[in-house]
């Protein structure tokens, strides 16, 4: 039995527009492009949905729909930095990670043993991270399948949390409309519709014959889907280029002695997860990261693979001085050769990659 993740960031652009202009909070925010060019909502805030403003809404009606909405154009390449962010908190529970887009990706953590294996203790670690370290709010879904960890992300958004257990997944599957099945669209939908189908208790009375009969090969995935299986397994599409371990502490630590006392738990956790990586993984350089009291934060890394409690006491110590005052985060980590990959790249034919057209910009 899997145990998957969906992580999803609520209205991330806009999210992360708020969290760079505190100003914009509890104002209806779009990002997305002109309404003088044609340009579409690419996501909103909250508020702006309170007004009917929604994603793919051409931007001229959405200031139709609420005058007072305030319109941000994209910053692509910060959203992808912030999203980069996301994916290393992810990386610190599993190394099976399949990202869908910036803002959402499966987990699939049945082999992790952090928060003593428990998927659930897992997304809500993930959610409070997130929070704590860049101030964003993402919701999470956990359940036997993707499937139904995507359904379960969304069930209670936003910044929500929802678990389908094993033992709850054919009652929890029985009340769903089809609509909300994998692949259905609205034409999909609007066929079901005409065969008197709108939720999955409907569906199962149909059988597996008929429905492919009726839909063809997505017949079968229907008749799956209506008693909740889906052996779609989480597709990792990238290797690890570093692994960290950080600890929020519930008190500041006052000191610099306070944080070398924490130097031990640490590297011992640091230690544990280096453990699982595969042989292709080579140390490259050691990294240290600090947040203080006040939420400003450093990081310092060093070049070498020499990996010891001295030489992250020396890190520690640099880094420290640059703040010198509480400290409310602590983080150990080190940055990776992927031999594997390097190989990979190099086993390219050349052929191939001369006969491909050039990419435009």
């Amino acid at each position: 039995m899997r145990k998957i993740i969906h992580i999803d960031a609520d209205c991330f652009y806009a999210a992360v527009e708020m969290r760079e202009a505190p100003a914009l909070y509890g104002k209806p925010v779009a990002v997305g492009g002109s309404p003088r060019e044609r340009g579409v909502v690419a996501t909103c805030n909250y508020e702006a949905r309170g007004w009917g403003v929604h994603s793919a809404l051409p931007m001229a009606q959405a200031l139709k729909r609420c005058p007072d909405l305030i319109v941000i154009a994209p910053r692509m390449e910060l959203y992808r930095q912030v999203s980069g962010q996301i994916h290393a908190i992810l990386q610190d529970y599993s190394d099976c990670i399949e990202p869908l887009s910036l803002d959402e990706a499966f987990l699939d953590v049945s082999d992790s043993d952090a928060c003593q294996g428990s998927a659930t203790l897992m997304a809500q670690e993930i959610r409070r991270r997130v929070w704590q370290e860049l101030r964003l709010v993402v919701s999470a879904g956990v359940a036997p399948n993707k499937f139904l960890a995507k359904i379960a992300s969304d069930w209670r958004k936003p910044d929500g949390l929802f678990v389908i257990t094993p033992a709850e997944v054919d009652a929890f599957v029985l009340q769903l409309p089809v609509s909300k099945l994998h692949g259905v669209g609205k034409i999909t939908a609007q066929k079901l519709e005409r065969l008197g189908i709108d939720d999955c208790a409907r569906l199962r009375e149909f059988d597996r014959l008929e429905l492919v009969r009726q839909f063809g090969k997505f017949g079968d995935r229907l008749w799956q889907l209506a008693r909740g299986i889906d052996e779609r397994p989480v597709e990792a599409n990238s290797r690890r280029q570093s692994i960290s371990v950080e600890e929020t502490y519930s008190e500041d630590l006052p000191n610099l002695d306070a944080c070398l006392a924490q130097l031990p738990l640490l590297m011992a956790s640091l230690q544990r997860r280096m453990a699982r990586l595969d042989e292709h993984y080579r140390i490259d350089r050691p990294q240290v990261k600090i947040k203080f009291h006040d939420f400003t934060q450093t990081t310092l890394e060093q070049a070498g693979a020499l990996l010891s409690e001295q030489r992250f006491a020396m890190m520690l110590a640099a880094a420290y001085a640059r703040g010198n005052k509480p400290v409310r985060l602590l983080g150990l980590g080190v940055r990776l050769l992927d031999l594997k990959g390097r190989a990979e790249q190099l086993e390219l034919p050349f052929s191939s990659a001369a006969s491909a057209p050039p990419r435009s910009g």
